[in-house]
C-alpha cells in the first residue's frame, strides 16, 4: 500500500478550506497535516480531522506537510509559497487576482518546489477551455469571441481567472496574444467593434461559484460553450487530484492541462 501523504490546507475554515478538507478525507493517498488560518481568526486552536489543531503558525504548519493547497488571496499565498519553497513543500493554488510581478514571484519559488497555479480546478472547466481553443481554432476569424462571467457578490478580483484563462484560450486558438486584442470594458460612443477582439463581461451578484459563456458569433449563426457550477465541491476535488499528481516531481511550474492529461 502506497504511503499517505500529508495535506496542509490554507485557510482551512473557509468555504473552499472545509471544501477541501473534505475531499482530501476522500482521498485514500491523503491525509490532513495540518489546517492554517490567520492570526486573529476566531477558530484558532479548533480541532478538525484527523485530530489536527487550527493554527496560524505557517512555519510549524508546513513542518507537518508533503503538499499545500490553497485558495486564498494574492498577499496570503505568496507569504506561504516562501515558507514552502524554504520547507520543500509542494504547492498548489487556486488563488487568482495577481500582478505580473506576483506571477514572476510564483515562478522564482517553483525553481525550489513543484508548484501548480490554476485559475480553476474543475475537471470540466478545464475540458471547457480545450474547447474553447479547439473552436477559435477551427472557426477562425469569421466569428467573434466574446466571454461572460458571473460570480458571488464577494468575489475580490475581476474578470475571473477562469474567464482570463478562456481568454487565452481563445487567443491560443487563433495564434494571437490574449493582451493584443483584450476588451474589458465598453461605455459611449466606441465605434464598430475591432477586428479580432476578444471580450470578457464581468458579472457579479448573489452567491453564484461560478458561470462562463463563451459565445462564438458568426453572421446568422452562433456557438455557445457554457459551464455552471453549483456548488464548490469539484473545485476542491480537482485539487486533491491535482496534489496527488504533483506529489514526487521535481520542482518546477506546472500546468493544469499536465495534471488533467488536456495536452
Amino acid at each position: 500500500m502506497a504511503d499517505v501523504r500529508r495535506v496542509l490546507v490554507v485557510g482551512a475554515l473557509g468555504r473552499m478550506g472545509e471544501k477541501v478538507r473534505a475531499a482530501v478525507a476522500e482521498e485514500a493517498t491523503l491525509s490532513l497535516g495540518a489546517a492554517l488560518e490567520a492570526a486573529g481568526h476566531p477558530g484558532l486552536g479548533a480541532t478538525v480531522e484527523d485530530a489536527v489543531r487550527v493554527e496560524d503558525d505557517a512555519k510549524a504548519a508546513f513542518g507537518s506537510a508533503d503538499v499545500a493547497i490553497d485558495f486564498s488571496i494574492p498577499a496570503a499565498t505568496l507569504a506561504n509559497l516562501r515558507v514552502a519553497a524554504d520547507a520543500g513543500v509542494a504547492y498548489v493554488t487556486g488563488t487568482t487576482g495577481f500582478s505580473d510581478a506576483e506571477r514572476d514571484e510564483i515562478t522564482a519559488h517553483s525553481a525550489r518546489i513543484p508548484v501548480l497555479h490554476a485559475p480553476n480546478f474543475s475537471v470540466a472547466v478545464n475540458v471547457l477551455a480545450w474547447l474553447t481553443r479547439e473552436a477559435a481554432r477551427r472557426l477562425g476569424a469569421d466569428f467573434d469571441a466574446e466571454i461572460v462571467e458571473l460570480h458571488h457578490a464577494a468575489k475580490r478580483d475581476a474578470p475571473s481567472g477562469t474567464a482570463l484563462r478562456l481568454g487565452e484560450a481563445i487567443a491560443q486558438g487563433r495564434g494571437q496574444k490574449l493582451s493584443d486584442h483584450l476588451v474589458l470594458e465598453r461605455a459611449g460612443e466606441i465605434g464598430a467593434r475591432p477586428d479580432a477582439a476578444i471580450g470578457i463581461q464581468t458579472l457579479r451578484g448573489g452567491d453564484n461559484p461560478g458561470e462562463h459563456t463563451v459565445l462564438f458569433a458568426g453572421q446568422g449563426e452562433r456557438l455557445e460553450l457554457i459551464h455552471r457550477s453549483h456548488t464548490r465541491d469539484h473545485f476542491a476535488r480537482g485539487a486533491v487530484r491535482a496534489a496527488v499528481w504533483l506529489l514526487g516531481r521535481p520542482p518546477g511550474l506546472y500546468r493544469i492541462e499536465e495534471a488533467f492529461g488536456l495536452d
